[in-house]
């Protein structure tokens, strides 16, 4: 019995090792890309910050990755939330979006973040420091209010329609 046991463990570290050496490819560009949310519209100093601590690793194109990002099956893992999270909505590529669909995902971040679904508990279980309090909330949901005010009153009413 003691030997089996031991070759399974040698087996699961050999595996173990092995998928060291299968990566994905890292969320990282370099500077802002031409489609960023900041190149057409403003995003004050105050929500910029809370958007970097609290959204951008898994909402643009560019992911700050801890240590543990090093480790595999940690890195798998972390690289599908930053997948999903960009499905959903990446400020890097914000103004490529419809109009509609800019809007919608204003709305969408309004709303996420009112119901304390954004972040994500597994990302504010380690970092910390993306927990927002009750002002960084409101400052979001201000900034997307006058964002959303702001987009249609420049775009006609027929691009607001549709997909």
């Amino acid at each position: 019995m003691k030997k089996i046991f031991k070759r399974i463990l040698i087996v699961l570290l050999i595996v173990f090792i092995a998928i060291q050496f299968i990566r994905p490819q890292k969320n990282i560009s370099a500077g802002i890309s031409a489609n960023d949310i900041s190149t057409k519209y403003p995003v004050p100093d105050s929500v910029q910050a809370i958007l970097k601590v609290a959204c951008n690793d898994c909402h643009s194109n560019n992911t700050r990755y801890p240590w543990y990002a090093e480790i595999q099956p940690v890195t798998w893992w972390l690289n599908n939330h930053i997948i999903d999270g960009k499905r959903g909505l990446n400020f890097s590529d914000f103004t490529s979006y419809r109009v509609k669909k800019q809007l919608h995902r204003l709305d969408d971040i309004n709303d996420l973040v009112k119901k304390n679904e954004m972040p994500l508990a597994s990302y504010t279980w380690i970092h910390r420091d993306a927990i927002l309090t009750n002002r960084q909330k409101l400052a979001i949901a201000t900034w997307t209010e006058a964002l959303k005010d702001s987009i249609k009153a420049r775009y006609p009413a027929d691009s607001l329609l549709g997909k």
